[in-house]
């Protein structure tokens, strides 16, 4: 959630205070709105919040997934279901 009276700053602000805003943002998680001339130009936020946010819209994105399911197959990071299937029933006794 964005506090509006500590979250929208002046890019003048951020420049003359990045050190300190820096810490904020990874403090907060909360990205940081600059503006110029009192409207939003940008937005700064920390980049594990930024990594979150692009994995919630892969995710989300049924092209996305399909891309990275058949990126896994091209890179051999997937296995037979079978055998899948059959180390499930071992770890969990499940009879056939």
């Amino acid at each position: 959630m964005i506090d509006i009276t500590k979250d929208i700053q002046p890019l003048t602000t951020f420049r003359n205070n990045s050190v300190k805003m820096m810490q904020r943002l990874k403090k907060t998680k909360r990205p940081i709105i600059l503006t110029v001339n009192g409207k939003a130009q940008a937005i700064v936020q920390d980049a594990a919040a930024y990594q979150r946010l692009l994995d919630l819209a892969a995710s989300a994105d049924v092209n996305e997934g399909i891309r990275q399911g058949l990126e896994d197959m091209r890179e051999g990071r997937t296995r037979p279901a079978d055998e899948v299937f059959e180390e499930m029933r071992r770890k969990y006794a499940i009879p056939r």
